[in-house]
């Protein structure tokens, strides 16, 4: 096993640090989602935390790691008879993104069910990660029904697994751990809303900082175990500080004020739901044990708010994570603050310096090495500028003639829903019909590989002619391994789908760009809860250009959008020929995911010879790959020349206006999207 890194090596990410040391001192806070770009420390953290928990006592040979004082009574290795137990470090489990449903729970053996009766079980992650930590890379790019496996099994702590009336339980208690980068997808907010505690990370821009940072790393790589020996010290020091804290937590007040507060805030922020402050007071309570007090403070509400609060108040899926301080302090003080509010007369547990809050506010950060430069990392999200999205108006080589500022995007609403024909064995998601996993029972098949969903009744069909032969004599069924079917289902995938925005000069007329802003807001909106992947191309001037490659992150094509400025003339055909080469390259990554093809446009061509034509060739080629495609006819006005509905038909697909487009409304009703070029 190799040495980790030392926790206490880590260098700034002090919210980081302090999420996870939280939750190992009070695991009932609920987890940590560490959210922010790639080569952070995430994952470093994570591993390192291990190493500072406290031992844990076992059952001997309990696979579900019992506890020998009290051994869970429905253990599937029990009943446990009184014994002295062992003592083992606690685990970190990793779950990987394509993870199946029985790597995670477990899985039974149901041939030895079905003949003897028997529950075979095999334990899976979760019960590996009893009294541990169960860390998720990437959470966000789980499969959704895994997630809500995981986050049940939290919630609940114990993990059922149920095959056609057989079901096992066992205990799975364990201190969740998901990291994300949102450039690749959010997780949805019903889900957000099970982590106790999100931090959010991010690289620092000291210059001081990031030479440690490098020549640390270079230290540990060079010799692993002689770098941990240097931070021995340090890292027992900090172990010994979590297991008082352990000791410490049940004796801390959380006063009537406190918990006035408490629920003051969370009213103030309209999260939904009453976990927020449950979570809340949980954290206040682990801080003010951190901090060695025994009453919750003011600022232990404050510091809990930052860690509880941001990613619950999120009211669409556009809203970036965030909490108003300004406003949270007036809060607090409008609660009316607890007599030992006052921050000045606690002890400081790490023997002085300020705190800015920055990080470790409300009960310090983990105790650093003599000299180190405990200032929170710089250059977070909001210090600096983004760079300028692709097409906005000083991007190089893009035309300047004519050219008009971004509009706002009106109001968003619920579409009606776009499918692609066919069944498809795509992704799980929620848009068209495919072969899934989860789903309704279609049919039954011979299994390959493990079995994973059983058709009994096909199974049963399949071994009843073979019993005399087989010498049956009881009432048992004697099946063997051929006899047994695997249950085909038909569920939900999701798609790509890939906009091609018209941002011509025609768009902008009459305040147009604005309601076609808001209708491609509505469908982003509705590829998110669908769990499709987006990409934005777009067109005008002499040119067309991928304004965003696919990806999962609906939030970073709504940010392209409102940056997207309009003017120039249309050239429809470059914006086909672009979505083109883009669903080209896709169908070599993901042949498995199907595309939908979504032309929003009032089917004006204008621009170089024979435009019209052009386009229309262009568009028959989408047809004759047998591409999905719909098209958003945004032309107004009394007199319409139908444009769209021509070039709909080129591609082989179905013309909506603005107005068909939502769900409420009684014109029009778009079902599956008509796909040229597909077998009859």
């Amino acid at each position: 096993m190799s040495t980790p890194y030392p926790f206490t090596a880590i260098v700034g990410q002090d919210d980081l640090r302090l999420g996870l040391l939280l939750n190992a001192v009070s695991p009932a806070v609920g987890g940590v989602l560490v959210r922010g770009e790639k080569g952070t420390a995430k994952s470093t953290a994570v591993r390192a935390l291990a190493a500072l928990m406290p031992e844990v006592p076992v059952v001997p040979g309990c696979r579900f790691s019992c506890d020998p004082v009290s051994p869970d009574p429905a253990c599937p290795d029990g009943p446990h008879a009184e014994a002295a137990g062992v003592s083992r470090p606690a685990r970190t489990v990793e779950l990987p993104v394509g993870a199946s449903e029985d790597r995670l729970v477990g899985a039974l053996d149901i041939e030895r069910a079905l003949s003897e009766g028997v529950k075979a079980f095999e334990p899976g992650l979760l019960a590996d990660a009893h009294r541990g930590i169960l860390y998720v890379d990437e959470v966000n790019l789980l499969h959704d029904h895994l997630v809500d496996l995981l986050l049940d099994a939290a919630a609940m702590g114990a993990s059922y697994v149920e095959r056609e009336g057989v079901s096992v339980r066992h205990a799975a208690r364990f201190l969740l751990v998901g990291t994300m980068n949102p450039e690749e997808g959010e997780l949805r907010p019903q889900l957000l809303d099970r982590f106790g505690l999100t931090v959010e990370v991010s690289a620092s821009r000291d210059t001081d900082e990031r030479v440690e940072v490098v020549r640390r790393r270079l230290a540990y790589d060079d010799d692993p175990e002689g770098f941990a020996a240097r931070w021995a010290e340090e890292e027992g020091a900090l172990r010994e500080r979590i297991a008082a804290a352990r000791v410490l937590l049940p004796r801390v007040v959380l006063s009537d004020g406190v918990l006035r507060q408490i629920a003051a805030t969370c009213a103030a922020f309209e999260v939904d739901g009453m976990r927020a402050d449950i979570v809340m007071a949980r954290t206040a309570t682990a801080l003010a044990a951190w901090a060695g007090r025994e009453e919750v403070t003011a600022d232990d509400v404050r510091q809990a708010a930052l860690l509880a609060l941001p990613h619950r108040r999120r009211r669409n899926p556009f809203d970036a994570p965030g909490l108003d301080e300004d406003k949270l302090d007036q809060t607090l003080d409008e609660a009316g603050a607890p007599e030992n509010s006052d921050g000045d007369d606690q002890p400081d547990p790490d023997g002085g310096g300020d705190d800015d809050g920055g990080g470790g506010g409300g009960g310090g950060v983990p105790p650093q090495a003599d000299g180190e430069d405990r200032t929170p990392p710089q250059g977070s999200e909001g210090d600096s500028p983004s760079p300028a999205p692709e097409g906005a108006p000083d991007t190089p080589g893009r035309p300047a003639g004519g050219e008009q500022q971004p509009v706002a995007a009106a109001e968003p609403f619920r579409t009606k829903m776009l499918s692609v024909p066919g069944l498809g064995e795509g992704a799980a998601g929620r848009r068209s019909r495919a072969r899934t996993e989860h789903g309704r029972t279609t049919g039954a098949r011979r299994p390959e590989g493990a079995l994973t969903k059983l058709h009994l009744a096909a199974t049963v069909q399949a071994a009843a002619p073979h019993q005399r032969a087989r010498g049956r004599a009881g009432r048992g069924l004697v099946v063997r391994r051929d006899d047994l079917r695997q249950a085909t289902r038909e569920g939900r995938e999701g798609n790509l789908v890939l906009f091609v925005v018209d941002a011509s000069g025609s768009m902008a007329a009459r305040q147009r760009m604005s309601a076609v802003k808001g209708a491609v807001l509505s469908l982003l909106l509705d590829a998110y809860q669908r769990r499709d992947k987006v990409g934005l191309v777009t067109f005008r001037g002499k040119e067309a250009e991928v304004a965003l490659p696919p990806t999962s992150s609906v939030d970073a094509a709504a940010a392209r959008l409102e940056s997207l400025p309009t003017g120039g003339r249309t050239p429809l055909a470059a914006g086909l020929l672009k979505a083109h080469d883009v669903l080209r390259v896709e169908r070599l990554r993901d042949p498995s995911r199907r595309p939908l093809l979504v032309v929003v446009t009032d089917g004006r061509a204008t621009g170089g010879p024979e435009p019209v034509a052009l386009a229309g060739r262009a568009g028959r080629l989408h047809r004759s790959e047998g591409t999905a495609s719909v098209v958003v006819d945004c032309e107004s006005g009394y007199v319409r020349l139908g444009l769209a509905g021509e070039l709909a038909r080129e591609l082989g697909g179905s013309a909506v206006t603005l107005d068909e487009l939502r769900a409420d409304s009684i014109a029009g009703l778009v079902k599956d999207v008509t796909a040229a070029g597909r077998a009859a």
